[in-house]
């Protein structure tokens, strides 16, 4: 029957995902993102410093809580896990970012190897270097489950040049 087959990247995503599910093949659109595509770090034309953090009233939140960026610019973001719980930072236009949530609800443990997201433990730090595509309005969020909900998310808009 033609609807039964998993050949698309999306199904198969969905029903085999477990712990280090994104190893080895990342997303099915991760070489076609709205967002842009990973960038050439000589090519930076500046840092954008992100803290991911723990509230003092049980919240979690993201320093800055809004980016903005120019289509087209290269930049580096450095990211540090400053609270004592892991998080991540995952980019993306908001439909993703809610499907790949909802992806993480049934699968906790999963770890990302996709070149828009960086998953750090407590005190650690990284960086993603991206070159930004077309303009828009996207989001950054932390997508372990729980973390959203308590405020781990925040707007990532991307300006006409």
């Amino acid at each position: 029957m033609h609807g039964d087959s998993h050949d698309d990247g999306e199904d198969h995503m969905s029903d085999d995902h477990g712990a280090g599910g994104h190893e080895s093949g990342g997303h099915h659109d991760e070489d076609n993102l709205a967002i842009g595509e990973p960038g050439d770090a000589a090519a930076a034309s500046r840092t954008i410093e992100v803290t991911m953090i723990e509230t003092s009233d049980g919240g979690m939140a993201f320093e800055p809580t809004a980016i903005t960026v120019k289509a087209g610019e290269t930049v580096r973001l450095s990211i540090r896990n400053g609270g004592e719980l892991e998080h991540e930072f995952v980019m993306n236009v908001p439909s993703e970012i809610e499907e790949h949530k909802a992806l993480m609800t049934r699968f906790p443990e999963m770890e990302h190897a996709d070149p828009n997201a960086i998953r750090l433990a407590p005190g650690a730090s990284g960086e993603i270097v991206w070159t930004f595509g077309e303009a828009g309005s996207f989001e950054f969020a932390c997508l372990i489950p729980g973390h959203y909900e308590a405020g781990m998310h925040g707007t990532l808009t991307v300006a006409a040049e």
